[in-house]
């Protein structure tokens, strides 16, 4: 897994390495897989399964110009050659998509609802889609979501914390809770 330092970030939410790790376990990507990256932000998650599914394809798809851009750069400075940016607000963008075996969400701009019946409908019988939200309204309505359609579903919060030297001593700095959803088709 890549430090979050390596990354481009300018004024764009990123990812971070822990969270990262947790939610590309839940999507349990394989070499061939095929994913979309919904509201990719700076593209670190997005790089992560590119590097995962190295045989595979990613969308990136990020509404946001600057946002965009950082991705285009990260993609660059990481040099993965497997990924395909789509600048759009979800869901739009997400119609051209082939047949997906993953799909992970980190934002939706208000959109979760019509975004999870574009990528149920595109996604695998067996796929996953797994959701990073920081307010309880999208873990409210996520799960009311995959329960209503019978998707197996299972969500956990994380809370990070992580030492930073102040003068001779270790603090702890915690960084924003985030529930991970994840859900199978």
């Amino acid at each position: 897994m890549i430090d979050d330092e390596k990354f481009l970030r300018g004024n764009v939410p990123m990812t971070k390495q822990e969270i990262r790790i947790l939610t590309l376990a839940k999507a349990r990507l394989e070499k061939i897989s095929v994913v979309v990256d919904v509201g990719a932000g700076t593209g670190s998650i997005t790089i992560e399964a590119a590097l995962t599914a190295c045989n595979g394809k990613i969308f990136a798809v990020e509404r946001n110009a600057e946002a965009v851009e950082l991705i285009r750069r990260n993609v660059e400075k990481f040099s993965v050659d497997n990924v395909e940016i789509i600048s759009a607000q979800a869901p739009d963008g997400l119609e051209n998509l082939p047949e997906l075996d993953a799909a992970i969400i980190g934002g939706t701009g208000g959109n979760l609802e019509k975004i999870l019946d574009v990528l149920g409908a595109k996604l695998k019988n067996g796929g996953r889609i797994v959701i990073n939200a920081i307010t309880i309204q999208t873990v409210a309505k996520s799960l009311e979501y995959f329960r209503a359609r019978n998707w197996s579903v299972d969500a956990c919060e994380v809370q990070i914390t992580r030492l930073k030297k102040i003068g001779a001593y270790d603090m702890n700095q915690a960084l924003n809770p985030v529930w991970i959803i994840s859900a199978e088709k």
